[in-house]
């Protein structure tokens, strides 16, 4: 059975209802792509407080985000299958939950 990190994962997004906004990321795991969400996020939060020198969030700020873009899902790869399935916001949101708890943990 492949292992849960080595999933190739395509990040959809759309910034505003603006089709020409949509765009994607891709990623080698889940959890890098739960990283690069959270850069986005980290990332529009210097651009609003550019002076600020340390940044901290909770898990509401970061959802209040992903639930504010036009949309958002991911693609992973399913090695059994030979094939992507399709997530939507909730499961990145799950996703999302469960890499930063491990990460407050210190086990990256």
């Amino acid at each position: 059975m492949a292992n849960h990190n080595s999933r190739h994962t395509i990040i959809l997004l759309q910034n505003s209802p603006n089709r020409a906004t949509r765009t994607f990321m891709d990623y080698d795991s889940i959890g890098q792509a739960m990283d690069g969400i959270c850069g986005l996020y980290e990332r529009k939060l210097k651009e609003i407080n550019p002076s600020l020198r340390n940044l901290s969030y909770d898990i509401a700020d970061l959802y209040n985000f992903i639930d504010g873009l036009a949309d958002m899902s991911a693609l992973v790869y399913e090695h059994s299958m030979n094939a992507y399935l399709p997530y939507d916001r909730l499961w990145i949101k799950q996703k999302a939950f469960s890499h930063l708890k491990r990460l407050a943990n210190g086990s990256r």
